[in-house]
């Protein structure tokens, strides 16, 4: 309750609770609406912490099982802080401009930044050195350009398994693609948006810088929690599979030993045996000797 109390104090501090006039409000909106003060609705900051409690067992479930989680906010005030919280816990983010079928076209995409990532290397090796000035600034600019729209997903192998976005009204292009993939979205809704659109909605304010950053800051501690979580399971599992190889070393030395062992109680006997019987015709020998000496005297 204590951590719950000291939540909403932090909340109501970064201005969460306010909305947008009532005249722009979405009716689906009304479960997360508290009241209405001088014409603009306040949200309802109990309904936020549950909102953001659910979306952060999910993400941390998400980056426990080693998927990748997608941040957009392409708005002005949401930018940097994004931008920030994708790159601590290095996942994919995209703050400048979402390109139409980032998502439903992906592979056209990952041909772009194997292009941008080509040009990269190329100005870093020397092997422009050869071309003019004024194609190696082409090819300059070129890659500064795809760097800023695709920088933030070129290590992105696959599409995401979750998005997180902040104004689901001002990324509608990204919700619908992530909609058709199924990829499940999380996003900051405030009193103009609806909702239902996403599969985990945090009812806030999406335009206030401090706002966006207590939330967003929020959800991605629970990320970097699971990824510490699955670092440690990793751990686990390699040191269980170094003691299972070492005891399997053990049982092999012991087998070896035990083969060793046995095979020396196989040749003793036999030893043994060929010793008694050299003996035994020694002593016959004799025998036949003695006697054959008494029966010529």
């Amino acid at each position: 309750m204590e951590e719950n109390k000291s939540l909403h104090q932090q909340l109501l501090e970064a201005g969460v609770h306010f909305g947008h006039l009532k005249k722009k409000w979405n009716p689906k909106m009304l479960p997360y609406i508290f009241t209405e003060k001088n014409g603009i609705h306040i949200i309802d900051l109990n309904k936020t912490i549950e909102g953001l409690d659910e979306a952060a067992a999910a993400l941390k479930s998400i980056a426990k099982s080693g998927k990748k989680i997608m941040f957009v906010a392409t708005k002005k005030q949401a930018k940097e802080i994004v931008a920030e919280a994708a790159a601590k816990v290095n996942m994919p983010f995209v703050t400048e401009r979402w390109l139409g079928g980032m998502l439903t076209n992906f592979q056209t995409i990952r041909k772009s930044v194997k292009k941008m990532q080509s040009i990269e290397k190329m100005l870093g090796d020397g092997t422009l050195d050869s071309v003019t000035k004024k194609e190696r600034l082409t090819l300059s600019r070129s890659k500064e350009k795809m760097e800023k729209v695709l920088g933030g997903i070129s290590n992105m192998g696959r599409t995401p398994a979750a998005l997180f976005m902040v104004d689901i009204s001002h990324e509608h292009i990204a919700l619908a693609e992530a909609k058709r993939l199924g990829i499940t979205t999380f996003a900051m809704v405030d009193t103009n948006s609806d909702p239902t659109k996403v599969d985990f909605a945090v009812p806030s304010n999406d335009d206030a810088t401090k706002s966006i950053a207590i939330i967003t800051n929020y959800l991605t501690a629970a990320i970097m929690e699971g990824l510490q979580e699955r670092s440690e399971i990793k751990e686990e599992d390699a040191n269980e599979e170094n003691v299972e190889r070492m005891r399997g070393l053990d049982i092999t030395d012991e087998d070896e030993a035990t083969k060793n062992k046995d095979k020396g109680e196989q040749r003793a006997p036999g030893g043994r045996g060929g010793r008694g019987r050299s003996g035994a015709g020694g002593g016959q020998g004799r025998s036949r000797m003695g006697a054959g000496g008494n029966t010529r005297r």
